[in-house]
């Protein structure tokens, strides 16, 4: 699962990860926080979160969409950007999600467009 962590005031605004290690979800202990983030800020993106997930066209990809700040400064407010970019996974199959692209830089599209 993954989630929104610290505030989105602040340029360390996260994307973490929480495994179920246990077997009830209901049970707070039954998780696990991965120890560090998924996404943080790097390339000039600060704050990345609120983050959803969807398949490429073909369904052979998948992909992750979040916001992310030009500047340190910016916080929750109306200029956050939306963003995409390709997920891949590690060798145990966890998602990796990378650093943030740099604004401008040119995304090859979701296979299948």
């Amino acid at each position: 699962m993954s989630y929104s962590a610290s505030s989105c005031d602040t340029p360390d605004y996260t994307i973490g990860l929480l495994e179920l290690t246990g077997s009830d979800p209901m049970n707070p202990g039954h998780w696990t926080t991965s120890p560090v983030p998924a996404m943080q800020q790097g390339n000039g993106v600060y704050g990345p979160g609120h983050n959803g997930f969807f398949k490429s066209p073909d369904g052979t990809e998948d992909w992750i969409v979040y916001h992310g700040n030009t500047s340190t400064s910016q916080g929750c407010g109306d200029t956050r950007q939306t963003r995409v970019q390709k997920v891949t996974y590690d060798a145990n199959g966890w998602p990796v999600f990378g650093a943030p692209a740099p604004s401008g830089q040119v995304l090859t599209p979701p296979s299948g467009e």
